[in-house]
């Protein structure tokens, strides 16, 4: 069993050492809430960084390793400020536990969106903490909309809605920004509204949100009252 857990912006330059505090604050809280990947009391959680070419590396998720992988990035051939940085992390645990996590931000990229993304395996039958993973993308990183998903959303998304690839949307879960949260309406069926401190809209089909056609319903309406526009190109801003 997987899920997916993304978040997604347009351009907004930081710094590394902004970033490096957001990843920190992630990695923190995903060892909370997915304690079979866990590390022992008292120990750092080590990762395993993906690299383009070559092997793997460890990275423990302390605020000084994170902050030496993004400068390392930055001193990679071709980088630009434009571009950001790129992290890709994977953690495997006990009973088939395993989290991959992977995110490319700090740029001010004009047609790509800048993202985090998170994918969970787990046993069948294990509870996957769905709705607490996307608040934690959210006001880790403050996206523009976010979602957790898998194939079969995906999948009925595009056929039965024409939603492409990239375009805004929500799962079985779903993020707005503030700026789209005010274009919810009001009557909007078969949803929970929950507020966020920090601003913006977490969404929760109702159950059982294991009907994809339920889900496409709801995205279908969200499109139809613009909450869902993608943001204009040439990107100028972060969120809508």
């Amino acid at each position: 069993m997987s899920r997916v857990v993304r978040g997604f912006w347009g351009p907004r330059e930081e710094s590394a050492e902004a970033l490096a505090d957001r990843w920190k604050r992630t990695l923190d809280r995903l060892a909370s809430l997915l304690p079979a990947l866990a590390p022992e009391p008292g120990e750092v959680w080590t990762w395993q960084q993906i690299h383009e070419s070559g092997p793997a590396t460890a990275l423990r998720a302390d605020a000084e390793s994170i902050l030496a992988a993004l400068r390392s990035v930055q001193a990679e051939d071709g980088w630009s400020g434009s571009t950001g940085y790129g992290l890709s992390l994977v953690v495997g645990g006990v009973s088939g536990w395993r989290a991959d996590i992977r995110g490319a931000a700090g740029g001010a990229p004009e047609f790509v969106l800048q993202n985090l993304i998170l994918e969970v395996e787990a046993p069948e039958g294990a509870v996957i903490p769905e709705a607490e993973l996307l608040t934690l993308v959210a006001e880790s990183w403050e996206p523009d909309f976010g979602d957790v998903t898998d194939d079969d959303v995906l999948d009925a998304l595009e056929d039965e809605a024409d939603f492409g690839v990239g375009e805004p949307s929500v799962g079985r879960f779903g993020y707005l920004s503030p700026g789209r949260a005010a274009l919810v309406p009001a009557d909007l069926p078969d949803v929970t509204r929950t507020g966020l401190p920090a601003g913006g809209l977490l969404l929760s089909v109702d159950p059982p949100a294991s009907e994809t056609h339920k889900v496409v319903q709801v995205n279908v309406r969200l499109r139809e009252a613009g909450a869902l526009q993608p943001l204009p190109k040439p990107m100028d801003r972060s969120a809508w």
